[in-house]
């Protein structure tokens, strides 16, 4: 079976994120300064974490099949056809298997961060975090009146990322830290984190008390011959790490807002269903059982794709900007790129390539602490689309 990652889709007019919102999202109230210098039908979009590839069609085979019913009433997840499709997803993919009562349902991973935070930390506790760090794990923390700590990831010559576990035995050891935060893998560096390294979050964690999200959505976009290790398969006895997934990015279906979320606490998944929102839109459900049932073909060929977009990357920055710092991710389809020897530290690198190049990435300043100086871009797209964004990222530096 082939799947064509090289078609072109367009996303204009269509209320997508990445294609209609990016100056409202990126930019709030600001005005841009000055105004962009290309039509925004030229503008080159590599920002917004969500693939420009059609959904496979065992997500979408499984929503016309339901459309076929005409009622879309309320739902919820009643029966035991997506536990079913997820838990053999996760037993095949990554030998991990939990109890049926443990999965609950969410509108996707960041509610679920939002109301997590509220279950588990009263008015005032912290809440820790690596950075550079996705924002909706600030927002989830600071919207909910709670303090965000953070442990700095070592940034190495080489362009890698580390964990700093001086630094992290301390903020873990603070009794104020009632809960952390893990995205695994971690975006947006990329790393996946080995066995050592959980193990070791891990065991620092329970020992203090702090209960563990890990934000798992990324597990499924590992390069080719690297294995994701779900945080809770190591620890199988305990009840304080929460399990947060979903097909959102596996199969670029984020818009229908579903997850999945591992509660092995029996009191915390009590609290989760008294309080967090129970239902779910009718198709997302039939299109999330579509795709672990039969969606694994068209993700192992994304992945061989996404494979070569990354070294074409590689080779590109190599050639035409030998002072960036780039390791190709071990997962996710997100380049994390040092561009610190071209840039001073006070440039807002987000706006300066929109409004140099019409090229649309997120700086490090859209992250959370330490990520001064880097950019991110999308590489879940065209191969076509990625030489076009990477010729804009060249002629802006070198225009300066």
């Amino acid at each position: 079976m082939t799947f064509d990652f090289d078609q072109t889709i367009s996303r204009q007019g269509t209320n997508a994120l990445v294609a209609d919102g990016y100056e409202h999202y990126l930019f709030g109230a600001e005005p841009l300064m000055p105004p962009l210098q290309v039509a925004a039908t030229e503008l080159v979009s590599m920002w917004v974490a969500d693939m420009q590839f059609a959904a496979p069609e065992a997500a979408i085979g499984a929503m016309r099949e339901r459309l076929a019913h005409p009622i879309f009433g309320y739902t919820m997840n009643f029966d035991d056809q997506l536990y079913d499709a997820f838990s053999a997803w996760c037993d095949r993919r990554h030998g991990w298997r939990f109890d049926r009562e443990q999965m609950q349902i969410s509108l996707g991973v960041i509610p679920a961060l939002f109301g997590l935070v509220e279950y588990v930390c009263g008015p005032g506790d912290k809440v820790l975090s690596l950075t550079p760090s996705y924002g909706y794990f600030k927002h989830a923390a600071v919207q909910r009146g709670r303090v965000l700590e953070t442990s700095p990831l070592r940034r190495r010559e080489d362009g890698g990322y580390e964990i700093d576990f001086e630094d992290f035995e301390r903020k873990v050891r603070d009794p104020a830290v009632k809960l952390f935060f893990l995205c695994h893998p971690h975006n947006p560096t990329g790393r996946v984190w080995t066995e050592a390294e959980l193990r070791r979050m891990g065991e620092l964690c329970l020992a203090n008390g702090v209960k563990i999200v890990s934000d798992e959505i990324h597990c499924d976009l590992t390069r080719s011959g690297v294995k994701h290790v779900p945080m809770a398969k190591l620890f199988p006895g305990s009840k304080d790490i929460i399990t947060c997934m979903a097909v959102s990015k596996t199969f670029n279906l984020a818009g229908m807002m579903i997850a999945t979320v591992v509660i092995p606490d029996p009191e915390l998944r009590a609290a989760w269903k008294r309080r967090h929102y129970p239902f779910v839109n009718p198709l997302s459900l039939a299109a999330a059982v579509g795709a672990y049932r039969d969606g694994e073909a068209w993700l192992e060929a994304l992945r061989l794709y996404l494979d070569d977009n990354f070294a074409l990357m590689q080779r590109y920055l190599t050639q035409r900007l030998p002072r960036a710092r780039f390791q190709i991710p071990q997962a996710t389809y997100l380049a994390w790129v040092d561009l610190s020897a071209y840039f001073g530290a006070s440039v807002n690198l987000t706006r300066f390539f929109l409004e140099k190049a019409g090229l649309i990435l997120e700086g490090g300043e859209m992250f959370v602490e330490n990520g001064a100086q880097c950019v991110r871009l999308n590489l879940a797209c065209p191969r076509a689309q990625i030489e076009a964004a990477l010729n804009r990222l060249v002629v802006a530096i070198d225009a300066g």
